[in-house]
Formats: structure tokens, C-alpha cells, sequence
């Protein structure tokens, strides 16, 4: 099995500014919806900035911790699934939260230190 990197996405409370600066900075095109802004380059993931009225920027190293998550995408969900909770993660939401099938859904998860990523069919 493997695993390819599908998406970064990012929190900002202004989609129009954070995806016009992540568009200028690696090229490509963008995409919006209401929510979402994704910018797409070739030869890179998707950049999606997600729009969260109430982010909080980072001040790292010291301060608010940097924050992101990883869509991960796999041909195989049910041993992903296993994979990601042999190696320490955890599931954020129960098991029959979304249809996999398709990309129309996410199982969300949670590393060890707690920074969530997604699972998504390829």
C-alpha cells in the first residue's frame, strides 16, 4: 500500500488574501467556493485554504503553535485505517462517519501529538 499526498490545507480568517499570496508564490490557478480556496500548480498537492473566521495566527517558536493538516490519499482505506492506528494515531470521528467511496468523504484522525490529518480514497 501507499500513500500519496493529496492536499496541505490551511486556517485563515481571509481566503482572498491567504490564496492570493499561496497562488502568486507557487503559480497555478485557483479554484473558490464560500469555504474553500484551492490552489493548484503543477508538480505540487493542492493548497486549499479553508476559511476559519476565528484563526488564530500562528507565533511560533513561541506563542500559538503552527498548525495544519495533511489529506492523505490511499487505495485502500480499511488498511490504511489500521496502518494509521499500528503507528500510534487515533480516529477523531467514529468509523461510519463518511461514505470513502468515490472521494466523497474523509476519516479524520489525530497523530500522537494531536495534529489531525485526513484519510481519503485515491
Amino acid at each position: 500500500m501507499r500513500f500519496n499526498l493529496l492536499s496541505l490545507i490551511l486556517d485563515a480568517a481571509d481566503l482572498e488574501s491567504e490564496s492570493a499570496f499561496w497562488s502568486r508564490l507557487v503559480g497555478g490557478s485557483t479554484a473558490k467556493t464560500a469555504t474553500h480556496h484551492f490552489v493548484q500548480a503543477d508538480g505540487l498537492p493542492a493548497i486549499v485554504i479553508q476559511h476559519a473566521p476565528g484563526h488564530v495566527a500562528p507565533q511560533w517558536p513561541d506563542g500559538a503553535p503552527q498548525q495544519m493538516h495533511f489529506d492523505l490519499a490511499t487505495s485502500d482505506p480499511a488498511a490504511a485505517d489500521e496502518r494509521v492506528r499500528d503507528a500510534g494515531g487515533r480516529r477523531l470521528l467514529p468509523a461510519d462517519d463518511v461514505t470513502l467511496a468515490g472521494q466523497q468523504g474523509s476519516r479524520v484522525y489525530a497523530s500522537p501529538a494531536g495534529h489531525p490529518f485526513c484519510l481519503r480514497s485515491a
